[in-house]
């Protein structure tokens, strides 16, 4: 995964940017519009990854998980949450069999 840590150095790099009117990064464009911005678009990616998913399409899904990712990145970033957090839980998960949570019964139809 050493492609996400060289893309979050540069989500970080840029979001030193985000105040520079010269600067014409889409990275510091999010920065700039401000958090409700950057969840917006990590909905939409999430979306178009689902329907992507759903249509048994892999190539563009491989794309729509990659969009996905990076704006998380960037989430990640306007929160001051270091990419090292996630990837202790991740770790941290990595180890546990037998964490089976209970599930809600949900209605598979909608």
């Amino acid at each position: 995964m050493n492609i996400l840590n060289e893309l979050n150095a540069t989500v970080l790099q840029r979001k030193g940017m985000e105040y520079n009117p010269e600067e014409k990064s889409y990275t510091a464009y999010l920065f700039s519009k401000g958090e409700d911005k950057i969840l917006k678009k990590c909905g939409e990616e999430c979306t178009e990854m689902i329907i992507a998913a759903k249509n048994d399409d892999n190539a563009e899904l491989a794309n729509e998980v990659a969009d996905l990712l990076y704006h998380i990145l960037v989430l990640c970033a306007q929160k001051n949450m270091p990419l090292s957090d996630v990837e202790n839980v991740l770790k941290s998960r990595h180890n546990k069999i037998g964490n089976l949570k209970a599930f809600k019964q949900v209605d598979k139809e909608s």
